[in-house]
Parts: structure tokens; C-alpha cells; sequence
């Protein structure tokens, strides 16, 4: 299996939404061995490893990506 090529500033679209808000959009703050995503709907931020992120990633929106589409 190989890494998802995310970096900072990409949008995942990913297959569960947010319980908080319903969004399924994430942006990337910072990308590492963790990834720290911002909710595109409610603001709330938070940190998962890589490998569970990967797992539920559907799709990779580049950085100049528009959230509310």
C-alpha cells in the first residue's frame, strides 16, 4: 500500500460526515505523520494519525478547491 500524496491546504472528501455538523469536507492544516484537519462546516479542528485518515479519504481536492461546492 502507498501514501495518499495530501499536503497542506487540500480539501479530503471524506466518507463519513462530520457528527457535528454533516460536512464531509476536511481541510488540511498540517500533513505528517498526523494530519491536523479543519471541518469545512462548523470550524472545528482536530488531529488523526495518517493511516486512519487514508482509510476514509474518498477524494483529494488541490488547495484552491471550493469548500461550500
Amino acid at each position: 500500500m502507498w501514501a495518499l500524496d495530501i499536503r497542506e491546504g487540500d480539501v479530503l472528501v471524506m466518507k463519513k460526515e462530520h457528527p457535528g455538523c454533516g460536512s464531509n469536507k476536511m481541510q488540511v492544516l498540517r500533513a505528517g505523520a498526523d494530519f491536523k484537519l479543519a471541518c469545512s462546516g462548523c470550524g472545528r479542528t482536530f488531529m488523526i494519525p495518517r493511516s486512519k485518515c487514508e482509510k476514509r479519504v474518498v477524494s483529494v481536492l488541490r488547495g484552491d478547491a471550493d469548500l461550500n461546492g
